[in-house]
């Protein structure tokens, strides 16, 4: 049960705190970022036709006071003709999820136009009209997906669920007897001339994600029985007929996701490997007959990770990959020779965590949300590689920071790479403080493209932000991403510090101005390199991570723990004991922000607690905030701003004041 207790100091009066933060510099920056973001268009999905002549997009609402999104279509060979799809009479409404009925005729969507909050089932022409409501559900509504004959639409449904699905959204309080309460992800069926709706998948099981059978007459899926949350990462491969009966097809050793089905329904392709986090996808491509057997690995030893896939018509597959930090595309034939189709350091998506895109019937064309480190998201068609930009809205655009560098380095045996983005009005003729911005995960990885949040924010300060891709990190295979098993603050540590020496050898950074933050994995990484090292001189700890120990009894997804630990804690405490903050908190004597909302489940607000606590009985300067309402993800606007602002305040009052403590060559 999670600690109902909020620190208030810092929170009660928010008016208060941006009147005084006004009168200070990072507020001005924290508001230039906050005024670029609004001002830019993010497109949330691109989905391409099926026969590949038209393409629709789910973008943002933007301009003063807006708020929801917006459908759009297009036709692929004039992409100046287009037309808005809506359920809603006025603007406001969220609508997305699109998906294209077979014969790319109709244009399947989610939208809450009717009851703000409700997602419902629509339909619309493609060409345009009023669109047709299907559903009245009440409940958490996801994933629409047509049937190839046409007749129905699958969603994934969470009936009466008080909330959306996942463990990023914040969670339900607790209050009085603490019980368990199971909400069951199940595949519903619409039929699209009537809009019954019928629950297929049994009711005892989650469905993550699925795939209709060639024949419609059933699915291929990902579930596990119990709390959704918590039960990704033991989710088995199962094939399901429509009259409701689920039969085992694959156990995976490691966690398994993307599953698609071929084209002739014999054989079941999927990614699996070792992640961390549900939705974000990195592995290998294995193959499993759909009426269960042996599975077979197509990319054994690629130096990289595969993120998303799918089936062409011929009987190849399409996937994406992240490789080195790069996005990058590629094929596997039918005796699984692979052929890399395109690699930049860019980021392409089709809507969803991980690099991906969305393919025609063919996989000839495909269509994309593409953008780099200086250039906005924007809409683009055509064959891989060869695509052309359809949307410019985002053509008056700027950054506020540089450009970005990929730095690599060698550490131990392993070639490593990460991101440097430079301040803007770099020169190489002054020197920089370097911020090293450690990614979520571990299972993730920073990628090429238009920048986070913070790394905006700090290279707009002019800061250099370094964000590396350590031993566990996405992008140079299997092996690599489970090196730091048994070993979290162990080899991954010494690879990003490895790589800060890089950097300091390669560019102008300070390295007597350095200092380290991070949310989630990089929370927990910020706290760590504080008790091994004093070289930084200020740190922000991010929903992190001090006592592994009491973190396995306080979150809601301790499933992940056991492959990255190799037993629970109950079992071996040693190995979770070794890799936690809080056993060497002594040594810290960096000074140190740290932010978390009250309602995170995958970080509980107590293992902040327990730092702040640690670090103010130890008489180390420490800052704490507590954002009420904010799962593991911050996403009211007032917090944000704070957010941004707070830790822009605290590495400038530690790496520009001479006041700051001076930075230490080695841990003493």
């Amino acid at each position: 049960m999670r600690r109902g207790c909020v620190l208030l100091i810092l929170l009660t009066a928010p008016a208060l705190l941006w009147a005084q933060a006004a009168q200070n510099p990072e507020s001005k920056t924290a508001d230039e970022l906050l005024s670029l973001t609004a001002a830019t268009h993010a497109f949330y999905q691109v989905a391409l036709s099926p026969d590949g002549t038209r393409l629709a997009w789910v973008e943002n609402q933007t301009g003063e006071g807006a708020h929801g999104t917006r459908i759009t279509v297009a036709g692929t060979a004039d992409s100046g003709k287009t037309v808005r799809i809506t359920a809603a009479e006025t603007g406001g409404a969220y609508e997305t999820e699109i998906a294209w009925s077979p014969d790319g005729r109709q244009l399947a969507f989610l939208s809450d136009a009717e009851h703000a909050g409700q997602q419902q089932l629509y339909v619309a022409g493609a060409a345009g009209g009023k669109a047709r409501k299907l559903t009245a559900l009440t409940g958490y509504v996801s994933a629409p997906a047509w049937s190839p004959d046409g007749r129905s639409i699958a969603v994934l449904f969470l009936q009466n669920s008080p909330r959306s699905a996942g463990p990023l959204q914040p969670m339900t309080l607790p209050s009085g007897v603490i019980e368990q309460k199971v909400y069951e992800q199940r595949i519903n069926v619409v039929e699209v001339s009537t809009g019954n709706v019928r629950a297929v998948s049994p009711a005892d099981m989650y469905v993550y994600e699925y795939d209709w059978m060639p024949d419609s007459a059933g699915f291929v899926m990902t579930a596990a029985h119990g709390d959704g949350d918590n039960n990704w990462w033991l989710a088995e491969l199962y094939r399901l007929g429509l009259e409701g009966e689920a039969h085992p097809v694959y156990k995976p050793a490691r966690q398994i996701a993307q599953p698609r089905i071929a084209p002739g329904g014999k054989m079941v392709a999927f990614i699996s490997g070792l992640m961390s986090d549900q939705g974000v996808v990195g592995g290998d491509i294995y193959v499993v007959p759909a009426a269960g057997g042996e599975a077979r690995n197509l990319t054994p030893a690629m130096p990289a990770s595969a993120t998303w896939l799918a089936w062409t018509q011929a009987g190849e597959l399409l996937f994406t990959a992240l490789a080195e930090g790069n996005s990058a595309v590629a094929s596997l034939d039918a005796q699984g020779k692979l052929t890399w189709l395109w690699n930049q350091p860019e980021l392409i998506s089709a809507g969803s965590w991980e690099i991906s895109l969305s393919p025609a019937r063919g996989g000839r064309q495909t269509a994309v949300v593409r953008s780099s480190a200086l250039r906005p998201a924007e809409v683009w068609a055509g064959p891989v590689g060869a695509w052309k930009q359809v949307t410019h809205a985002n053509g008056e655009i700027k950054p506020l920071w540089g450009e970005e560098q990929s730095v690599r380095w060698r550490n131990e045996g392993f070639d490593i790479q990460g991101w440097l983005l430079l301040p803007r009005n770099y020169s190489g003729n002054q020197k920089y403080g370097l911020i090293v911005e450690v990614h979520g995960g571990p299972a993730s990885a920073c990628s090429a493209g238009w920048p986070g949040i913070f790394m905006a924010a700090y290279a707009a300060a002019g800061y250099m932000v370094f964000c590396p891709n350590p031993r566990g990190s996405f992008g140079a295979g299997e092996s690599f991403v489970r090196a730091n098993v048994k070993d979290l603050g162990g080899g991954d540590f010494r690879d990003i510090m490895a790589g800060v020496d890089a950097v300091v050898r390669q560019f102008p950074a300070d390295a007597n101005r350095l200092g380290i933050g991070g949310w989630s994995y990089g929370g927990y990484m910020a706290m760590w390199a504080e008790t091994q090292t004093h070289r930084f001189a200020a740190a922000v700890a991010g929903a992190g991570i001090s006592d592994w120990l009491s973190y396995y009894g306080e979150n809601d997804i301790d499933q992940w723990m056991v492959p990255y630990f190799g037993a629970a804690v109950y079992d071996d405490p040693a190995v979770y004991s070794r890799s936690a903050p809080i056993q060497f908190v002594k040594n810290v004597k960096t000074p140190t922000l740290i932010l978390v909302g009250d309602r995170d489940g995958e970080c509980p607000a107590p293992q902040s607690f327990e730092w702040w606590h640690a670090l103010k009985t130890l008489q180390v300067p420490v800052e704490f905030v507590v954002y009420p309402g904010e799962g593991h993800m911050i996403r009211q606007a007032q917090n944000r701003r704070d957010l941004l602002t707070r830790s822009l305040q605290w590495f400038d009052q530690w790496l520009r004041s001479e006041n700051g403590p001076p930075a230490a060559k080695a841990k003493p």
